[in-house]
């Protein structure tokens, strides 16, 4: 989730986190090594699932009585791309929830939400804590529809309808190497001239749909993770891959408090709530809570 090796260390030593306590564990250790700049040892992006070969369907077998047995049931089809979006569902995906100012392991380089991956001042950049300051800690709070699910003890200056998915195509030299051309809207004139530019992200501020039941909320993208950072297969791929993240429930996105009030979770903080998603593109997204405060800042 950070932006630059070294950058977490810089924020939690000398900015809001020294003021809740958290400069000891994080300043103490050495930094670590420049190396490849992914936020977490490389690692394969996850296979494509094989799609399973075309077989006849088989002819029910009579019992002894001389009636049929009919086949079992067909797995449900993966679900048609939202209308007009053209971008495939992911269906069934674990999502954590993570918010600005959360620092859940001040030892660990992803850490932190104090900054993202596209944006080393996120804190400041948003406006502060997305919840609610208890004490030394930025906690995250229920959310309600008649606030439009916005924060209620703070004044947001970005959306609070965010969320990361694991591809960060600025930090990750696999992800951006590979950018150009997993994208699917890597090619369209306002992208195609900064495939190159390692200053300029391809995913940030991209809106995603997602659906819990019944629910459907949309938000914007602006970190990256969890737990990996180049998982082109999942994120990208047309067959419903399956995250290649092990960690945090195998969790393939975290929302923010306002998209885990808006899609009805269960739980304010946990792993066991699960969504659908799709990209979907700015001309598609409806009126809603989620447009009232549109994020459009770039990297930084």
């Amino acid at each position: 989730m950070q932006r630059l090796r070294g950058v977490l260390r810089a924020v939690l030593c000398g900015g809001i986190a020294c003021a809740v306590g958290v400069c000891a564990a994080a300043c103490t250790a050495p930094p670590p090594p420049l190396g490849s700049g992914s936020p977490t040892p490389s690692r394969p992006a996850a296979a494509a699932r094989p799609t399973p070969a075309t077989t006849a369907t088989p002819v029910p077998a009579a019992s002894a009585t001389g009636t049929a047995t009919p086949p079992p049931p067909a797995a449900p089809a993966v679900p048609p791309p939202p209308a007009g979006s053209g971008y495939p569902w992911h269906t069934d995906i674990a999502a954590t929830t993570f918010w600005v100012g959360e620092i859940f392991d001040p030892g660990a380089e992803d850490g932190s939400q104090m900054l993202s991956t596209y944006d080393s001042q996120w804190f400041e950049s948003y406006g502060g804590c997305d919840g609610v300051v208890d004490g030394d800690t930025c906690e995250t709070e229920q959310r309600f529809a008649a606030d439009g699910y916005f924060p209620r003890h703070m004044s947001p200056r970005e959306n609070p309808f965010y969320l990361d998915l694991p591809f960060d195509d600025v930090n990750d030299p696999e992800a951006f190497a590979m950018r150009g051309s997993v994208i699917p809207w890597a090619g369209q004139p306002q992208y195609a001239g900064s495939v190159d530019d390692p200053d300029v992200s391809l995913m940030k501020n991209r809106w995603v749909q997602l659906r819990n039941g019944s629910r459907v909320c949309y938000g914007q993208i602006e970190d990256a993770g969890p737990g990996e950072y180049h998982d082109a297969a999942y994120v990208f791929g047309a067959n419903d891959a399956r995250p290649a993240n092990t960690r945090y429930g195998g969790a393939g996105l975290d929302v923010s408090p306002a998209l885990n009030g808006c899609l009805g979770f269960t739980e304010l903080d946990g792993d066991s709530d699960r969504v659908d998603w799709a990209f979907v593109d700015d001309s598609a997204v409806p009126d809603g809570p989620w447009l009232r405060l549109v994020t459009t800042s770039g990297v930084q």
